[in-house]
């Protein structure tokens, strides 16, 4: 099979499309032949950080540096272990790959049916492999640091960084929760953040939302660069500051709420940009630049629909 294959870090050189033996499932795993999975802001930082540090990091949290590239993937269930109970051949499924040597940007991906390191379940009908595998990443993150602030109806929430992956579906959950909800982007953005349900939007080349004189009861820097004592002014006492700094987790529960907002039409994906499988180096010096609105797909199969 061809994968993206990367054993040291740099720069997006450092990443090789190579022919490899495809994987053979174990007694608790999934063989899934990839149609589509993604070049996420967390597989470029992980491409760049040296190898002495990674490698240390892994050992501390039970994981390996990955062999192959991207922790996000879509496609069909090609065989399953013995012991596999919930997935059957033919399945249409997405998930992670978070903590596996071996990742999404390839044509087989093996995973465990269940496990503390990645998830896995099944694709709803009503949406591409495309769309499914850049949801786990920027869905469940969004989604676990929400359910922090327990937001009630009609609060007032504002979205810092609105456009990129994280921030898109923030605005989409938000107002699932019943907030009102202003994103802060870039005038480029306005619109398509308007789409996805923001009550208000601001362009921070011309305003400073921190300066102004509304007063949120929740801040959520969706791109890990503002501070909550920057934001002191305008967040309420008591209020919440949220941020994608904060650690996070993957839960195959998160990702079937995710799948119930899909199905009734609340949650759409953003996708930026998509890149053929021998294109990856494109998709990471693209990613790298920090402008991408949404998510950036990988198509690897011939049909990713």
């Amino acid at each position: 099979m061809k994968a993206i294959v990367c054993t040291k870090s740099g720069s997006p050189e450092v990443l090789n499309l190579v022919d490899l033996e495809r994987p053979i499932p174990k007694q608790n795993e999934i063989m899934v032949k990839v149609k589509a999975s993604s070049v996420t802001r967390g597989d470029v930082n992980l491409r760049k950080i040296p190898r002495f540090i990674l490698v240390p990091i892994g050992l501390l949290f039970g994981f390996k540096p990955m062999k192959i590239t991207g922790v996000e993937f879509a496609g069909v269930v090609e065989a399953v272990g013995s012991d596999v109970k919930q997935f059957n051949k033919g399945d249409h499924v997405y998930g992670t790959t978070t903590g596996l040597v071996y990742g999404g940007n390839a044509e087989y991906v093996c995973v465990p049916e269940k496990s503390k390191k990645g998830v896995l379940v099944k694709k709803p009908d009503n949406i591409s492999f495309m769309d499914a595998a850049v949801i786990p990443v920027g869905g469940m993150t969004a989604l676990h640091i929400l359910r922090k602030a327990n937001i009630q109806y009609g609060q007032k929430i504002v979205i810092y960084g609105a456009s990129g992956s994280v921030g898109t579906y923030a605005v989409q959950i938000a107002k699932y929760f019943g907030a009102d909800v202003t994103a802060v982007c870039s005038n480029d953005n306005v619109e398509m953040v308007k789409s996805k349900g923001a009550d208000n939007v601001i362009d921070y080349h011309k305003i400073d939302f921190r300066k102004g004189k509304t007063i949120y009861d929740v801040v959520f820097d969706a791109v890990g660069k503002i501070t909550k004592s920057s934001c002191k002014n305008v967040l309420k006492k008591n209020g919440s500051f949220l941020s994608v700094k904060y650690p996070t987790k993957e839960k195959v529960e998160y990702l079937i709420f995710l799948n119930e907002l899909i199905e009734s039409g609340k949650l759409k994906p953003v996708i930026d940009k998509t890149y053929n499988l021998d294109m990856v180096k494109e998709a990471h010096y693209y990613v790298e630049q920090g402008h991408k609105k949404g998510n950036v797909v990988i198509t690897v199969a011939e049909s990713s629909n």
